[in-house]
């Protein structure tokens, strides 16, 4: 008979050992759907994981992406990670994500025709981070005042701003030179409004240096300041929490609208950048796979970095196994969510040891 029996605390090995077990099952089972698909599920691996940095025939494209790719994963996450250390479960990163690029976009454009105006570019920055704020803000206070379910509030309010993102495309922010397609104006064509490589060739852009000095900034605040005890507090122990003087509200606002507040800088560095432009289908997964790179990062801010870095390659390796292979889109996806489904699943063992009992003697 096979029994599950509770640790006493948390197994430190299978906590550091579960990322890499889920990688390597993510891996055996995508090259089974490869190969259901017909496809060799070894070409398909190498091409996700080893062709994008190693290949001599496509590194010298995908290697700056990979830093293009990995910056809004990682801003989102270490935004989601803060809530989720306090069991507080904020999954419409997407729906702050269009907000904010939504909210910068605008700016840009109500310059137009755009000068070399220097001030242009950090009004586009606070206007994105007050779009994913304020979009954050919703399901924040419902939560708060209400106690409403911040999960259902904040995934509805995706579907809401994906709506707005195609309302905008069609309608206000429609490009009046672009023959009646849906889209904007491009913005990244203007050296006032635009987000360029810093540095040519390396993909470093200033969403980039974002998301590198937001780890910086996750790692003293979870570790060095006071608010970071209570984030870990209010997750591990609430009752304790109120007792040390933490109010749940006042947190819920805060690691919410942190969240969104990243969340829109994303989106708002992603659309004066590598989108260059407000089209319909702008929304691009990351906030959903953010939730994936700060469960893979264990919620560190180091780990995120690397899960951030990791998502990124399976995004550029992911395209080119698309091209070369034709694999379908949907298998990607798919082969991402495993990710996360066997994170999940063997994180369980974190917690629990597997027993067999011996049948006893009649």
């Amino acid at each position: 008979m096979i029994r599950l029996e509770k640790r006493p605390t948390p197994s430190r090995w299978w906590t550091a050992a579960t990322p890499v077990l889920a990688v390597l099952l993510t891996m055996v089972a995508g090259g089974i759907l490869f190969a259901a698909l017909g496809k060799d599920p070894v070409a398909a691996i190498r091409i996700i994981f080893w062709d994008p940095l190693f290949s001599a025939q496509y590194a010298s494209y995908s290697r700056p992406q990979l830093l293009v790719k990995s910056g809004p994963l990682i801003l989102i996450a270490v935004g989601l990670s803060f809530g989720f250390r306090a069991n507080i479960w904020n999954i419409g990163a997407e729906g702050q994500y269009i907000m904010g690029a939504l909210a910068g976009a605008a700016v840009a454009l109500a310059f137009h025709p755009m000068e070399a105006r220097w001030l242009i570019f950090p009004l586009m920055v606070m206007a994105g981070a007050l779009g994913g704020w304020a979009w954050a803000m919703i399901p924040a206070i419902l939560k708060a005042r209400f106690r409403t379910n911040e999960i259902l509030v904040s995934l509805l309010l995706v579907y809401v701003a994906e709506r707005f993102l195609a309302a905008m495309a069609l309608g206000r922010m429609r490009n009046p030179d672009g023959g009646g397609f849906p889209g904007s104006r491009s913005i990244s064509g203007y050296p006032s409004a635009s987000n360029p490589e810093l540095i040519a060739g390396t993909g470093m852009h200033w969403g980039v240096v974002a998301a590198f000095i937001a780890v910086i900034f996750a790692y003293v605040l979870l570790h060095r300041h006071m608010m970071g005890f209570h984030v870990r507090l209010l997750g591990q122990a609430p009752r304790a929490a109120r007792f040390a003087g933490v109010v749940p509200g006042r947190l819920i606002i805060l690691c919410m609208g942190l969240a969104g507040l990243l969340a829109g800088l994303a989106g708002m560095f992603e659309v004066a950048g590598p989108a260059g432009r407000i089209s319909i289908d702008f929304g691009s997964g990351y906030g959903f796979t953010a939730i994936i790179v700060a469960f893979l990062g264990r919620l560190h801010p180091i780990g995120i970095l690397l899960a951030g870095l990791l998502l990124g390659l399976t995004y550029i390796g992911g395209e080119l196994a698309q091209l070369t292979l034709g694999l379908p889109a949907a298998a990607i996806q798919a082969f991402q969510g495993m990710l996360l489904f066997f994170l999940l699943g063997l994180d369980f063992l974190s917690n629990y040891r597997i027993r067999l009992n011996r049948a006893e003697a009649a």
